[in-house]
């Protein structure tokens, strides 16, 4: 077979692997509302749901790329890909929330590998500076289109069909992308692969789990200071400290902490954790705004979306122009603030007392357009800022930055949520309900569960409708102003950390899509 061909076997596995794995971020959301009504998930469930598969990824980032070093790309590319296909069907065949979250669990074990592999394969198989770049360019935008539209594609799946194949689908395209991959990919080693940094990756995971434990079911144990509330931050702190003390001594860390003393790096990596502070765990809500706070369906509420995450797709070209022009300086701390603005103009968009799509699309649109205006200038400074013998580990620490926000402001998000709810209802039940029911009311709203809250039969559920309205407008206030106040610190932060070091411009062919897009 000729290279040429070969090569284009090649990049549509890759592309098809990395499609796969923004679907099931981006797609899974939309249908948070109807897995809440059928599995009778609770609002804790939900954000499992999720987040079991964003702490699943980081596990397995910085493992991943040592056994495909050792075993074969081409080898653990396929297996994390039939792993993929295979705890697909177990998401979509799980009767009940709690097997359904071990299985999203395990499937973000798998799609984080098989993402990583993706990005492995790519940079081997295209040698050629020209063809690499355009490579990635393409991969980085079908897997843009996967986060992007996955919110259209997840509310079409479930107005369609049911909400299994949402899980599902990805089964017979697994099955597809390992076609393609035996057909195309050429096997590779590396024969000085570094050893496992078996104990960073455990301490990093476990701390990690226990700090969005901690934050997700605190109020369970009585409150934040409770003592098994307690007990959980202590194991947690006792965790990370582990984490540093491992990382220091490892003859091979995942982690080399002397890379932030590099000023371009550290502010870099502020940018990428700003990204993940509020626009995408946002994402994971904001379908649920929609179909309760603006009663969309599910079909409305996946176009509402677009809004929110097809502006970052269209970007980069503007990105790169302002790279050239500028630097990574200007640029990723104005993306931060843009985004922090497009929170902003949705809390008052929401605020208002004629509130509608029209209100809250355009702060949507502007927040997409900060995150088009962040991600490639940050990917492309945390590599390019360190040595190129260390180009991988900043890599790394790049993804787990993202990740890790990611999981854990899922989880804070949630509980301000909950929190901005419970300040509504009461306001609107005064005295009406003890803490305890109040507080649960509360979580069914901001599961999008309020069918049941207007059944006069229940009388220790029964809320008027214009109550609970009400406070989910306040609760999502409450979000998008804590989203929109804490990306524009993180720009400040980022701003002050490049203080006056030297990110020159970058070229528009040193700022193609070879990114991470979350």
């Amino acid at each position: 077979m000729a290279t040429p061909s070969r090569n284009g076997l090649v990049l549509a596995a890759v592309c098809l692997s990395a499609l796969m794995f923004g679907l099931e971020i981006s797609s899974v959301p939309v249908i948070l509302p109807t897995l809440e009504r059928v599995l009778q998930a609770d609002f804790k469930a939900m954000q499992w749901i999720m987040n079991a598969y964003t702490i699943a990824c980081t596990t397995v980032l910085m493992a991943t790329g040592t056994f495909a070093d050792r075993f074969g790309r081409k080898f653990v590319f396929a297996i994390t890909v039939a792993a993929f296909g295979l705890t697909s069907l177990m998401c979509g065949l799980a009767p009940n929330t709690s097997l359904l979250i071990v299985a999203r669990f395990l499937q973000g074990m798998a799609g984080g590998a098989m993402f990583i592999c993706s990005i492995a394969i790519l940079s081997h198989q295209f040698q050629d500076g020209r063809e690499r770049g355009r490579a990635f360019a393409i991969w980085g935008v079908i897997a843009g289109i996967g986060l992007g539209f996955g919110p259209i594609i997840g509310g079409g799946i479930v107005a369609l069909s049911t909400w299994q194949w949402v899980f599902l689908v990805h089964a017979p395209l697994a099955v597809l992308c390992l076609i393609l991959t035996y057909a195309g990919v050429t096997e590779s080693r590396d024969p000085q692969a570094k050893k496992l940094d078996i104990f960073g990756i455990v301490t990093l995971s476990a701390a990690v789990f226990g700090l969005a434990y901690y934050i997700t079911q605190a109020p369970d144990f009585g409150g934040f200071l409770s003592p098994a509330a307690l007990g959980i931050a202590a194991a947690t702190i006792v965790g990370f400290i582990a984490f540093v003390l491992v990382e220091r001594y490892h003859t091979h860390p995942m982690f080399d902490f002397s890379v932030f003393k590099i000023r371009d790096f550290s502010g870099a990596i502020v940018g990428c954790v700003g990204m993940n502070f509020s626009y995408w765990p946002f994402m994971i809500y904001l379908p649920i705004y929609f179909s309760v706070g603006l009663g969309y369906d599910s079909t409305r509420t996946g176009l509402a979306v677009l809004a929110y995450t097809v502006p970052f797709l269209v970007m980069p070209p503007i990105a790169q122009y302002l790279l050239a022009r500028f630097n990574a300086r200007i640029v990723i701390p104005l993306g931060l603030f843009t985004i922090g603005l497009g929170f902003i103009l949705m809390w008052l968009g929401s605020a208002s007392e004629a509130a509608s799509g029209l209100t809250v699309l355009p702060g949507a649109l502007v927040a997409g357009i900060g995150l088009g205006l962040t991600t490639t200038p940050a990917t492309n400074m945390t590599t390019g800022s360190v040595p190129a013998s260390r180009a991988g580990m900043a890599s790394g620490i790049d993804t787990s930055a993202r990740l890790i926000a990611l999981a854990i402001n899922i989880a804070v998000m949630g509980f301000v949520l909950v929190e901005g709810i419970l300040h509504g209802l009461k306001k609107g039940l005064p005295n009406a309900l003890d803490g305890v029911d109040l507080r649960a009311i509360a979580e069914k709203i901001a599961a999008g569960n309020t069918t049941a809250l207007h059944d006069a039969s229940q009388p220790g559920l029964a809320v008027p409708a214009e109550v609970v309205h009400s406070a989910l407008v306040e609760g999502f206030g409450w979000v998008m102003l804590y989203g929109g106040l804490g990306v524009w610190v993180l720009a400040a932060l980022s701003f002050a950390i490049f203080g006056s070091s030297k990110a020159g411009p970058i070229s528009a062919s040193e700022a193609r899509a070879e990114s991470h897009v979350l």
